[in-house]
């Protein structure tokens, strides 16, 4: 789960750490209300929306007077924000961040998340931060500096201390900055985090440290044990199918191909999506209905799929384990007796009552485009796409 930038500093402040003093607005006049309590409008406006990349978009905008600032939150806010982590869509801005301004001397990255091939957390950071972080670590990654830590012990004052130490820094500012890479490392591990990121974090000219920036995502897994996260979540912010999966217990993600999935199982999924790339097509999705989905799961899940106005064609491929092909079959046929399903629909089962899932499927009287291996399955979809749009078929099996 992400939060937007405002409350990911509040967590901040509560743990003690130098943020800038800001204040969240959702209208111009609630903003220009904010700058009045900041007490000068000497201000930075930045548009809260849970991507990075604002400051090149036009998303945070530097004001020194009364009407600078009125015009740059009448402007930012009900942005259509475009940003190169937008996937070529934009986001819509609902609310701003109306912060004081810094004294930026030098501009350092922080950033706390996990290594998965490692299997532990880690700490990396740069003196080279800002926001051309993800240049530096394509041209120069020599000045990105990482280091793992175990969650259970946490990260050791001394290993913080060397880190900070190693840069170069000003002594008093280094001790400063040694305190704030232990404390973020506490609130990682504390709050369940997937990600902590600071940049930037900055150094002013009397050699203070100041969090400008702040990024904030929570593991999903962990979030039941922290009821204080409960208003927190942003929908607006979220892919209304991710939001709507999610409360059918549906694992989903939205992708830019065309090919619907669904499949049990992570892992299955990932290969389906393999396996359908190599056959030369694009997966519209990940859609993972868990091991022991309903009929009712099914039938959300293929409600989901078809929102999606680039879906062409559907693949569904479930591997009965816990989880029994006939049940699965089932779902399908009440599926498409609520969804008019106007696309191919290749469907390949395997494993417990796989026989009977193949009986059910057969004589329900719907259009189904079966297959037996995966490879097949697949091949097919793929082919599906080709044959829909000159008015034919693409079946390999029994329909």
């Amino acid at each position: 789960m992400k939060i937007h930038e405002y409350q990911a500093k509040e967590i901040l402040a509560k743990y003690k750490l130098p943020v800038p003093k800001g204040i969240m607005a959702e209208t111009p006049e609630a903003a220009l209300e904010a700058a009045k309590k900041l007490g000068h409008f000497n201000l930075v406006v930045k548009a809260q929306v849970h991507v990075g990349g604002r400051g090149k978009s036009g998303g945070v905008a530097l004001v020194s007077n009364e009407q600078e600032f009125k015009d740059a939150a009448k402007r930012i806010l009900g942005l259509e924000l475009k940003t190169a982590q937008t996937a070529g869509g934009s986001v819509k801005v609902r609310k701003i961040l109306v912060a004081e301004k810094a004294d930026i001397k030098k501009e350092l990255y922080l950033g706390i998340t996990i290594d998965r091939e490692r299997g532990l957390p880690c700490v990396i950071f740069s003196a080279a931060g800002g926001m051309e972080i993800e240049e530096v670590a394509y041209k120069t990654p020599e000045k990105i500096v990482t280091i793992h830590f175990d969650p259970d012990t946490g990260l050791p004052p001394y290993k913080a201390r060397e880190l900070a130490f190693s840069q170069g820094l000003a002594p008093e500012t280094a001790a400063e900055l040694a305190q704030i890479i232990h404390k973020l490392t506490r609130i990682f591990v504390e709050l369940d985090c997937s990600l902590v990121e600071i940049n930037p974090l900055t150094v002013d000219s009397k050699g203070k440290c100041l969090l400008l920036d702040a990024k904030i995502s929570f593991d999903d897994n962990g979030i039941f044990r922290h009821s204080e996260f409960a208003g927190l979540r942003d929908e607006k912010e979220e892919d209304a199918r991710e939001v709507e999966a999610a409360k059918h217990g549906l694992s989903y993600v939205g992708l830019d191909g065309n090919i619907g999935c669904m499949v049990n199982g992570a892992g299955l999924a990932m290969a389906t999506m393999d396996l359908i790339k190599l056959a030369g097509g694009e997966p519209a999705n990940f859609l993972d209905v868990g091991g022991s989905a309903t009929a009712d799961k099914v039938t959300a899940a293929f409600k989901i799929i078809l929102r999606d106005p680039k879906v062409k064609a559907v693949l569904v491929n479930i591997f009965g384990g816990i989880m029994k092909c006939d049940v699965i079959a089932q779902g399908i046929i009440d599926a498409l007796k609520e969804v008019k399903m106007t696309v191919p629909l290749v469907v390949r089962l395997e494993g417990t009552n796989v026989d009977k899932g193949k009986e059910l499927l057969k004589h329900a009287g719907v259009s189904i485009i079966a297959a037996n291996e995966l490879k097949e399955a697949a091949q097919l979809a793929v082919a599906s796409l080709a044959a829909s749009a000159k008015g034919g078929s693409a079946s390999g099996g029994k329909k």
